[in-house]
């Protein structure tokens, strides 16, 4: 006798629904979205970046909700990477497979 079996796939993820893994990438600022200055730091080739604070995750992440306080004026960068896309879950298996 056999049983039918049905393999779920995985939620997909969105940027409400994950654990803000992208948010511990360094994000240079390429384009003026408007980022609040006190959010951008200055590498050690003299580019703008997004802050970050010691624990190493952007300093525009509410740490709470893992939500964006500026995702209105986030960056180029961010905007284009998408949840759930292969980007997204390969930062996702790096640092929830620690």
């Amino acid at each position: 006798m056999k049983i039918a079996t049905t393999t779920l796939d995985e939620p997909k993820k969105t940027c409400a629904t994950c654990q803000a893994c992208c948010c511990r990438l360094e994000v240079m600022l390429i384009t003026d979205t408007g980022v609040p200055e006190r959010y951008i730091d200055i590498d050690a080739w003299g580019g703008e970046v997004m802050a970050r604070l010691d624990d190493g995750w952007c300093a525009a992440l509410d740490r709470e909700t893992l939500l964006c306080t500026i995702y209105e004026n986030r960056p180029l960068i961010c905007r284009e990477f998408e949840a759930g896309e292969y980007e997204c879950l390969s930062e996702r298996k790096k640092y929830l497979n620690k």
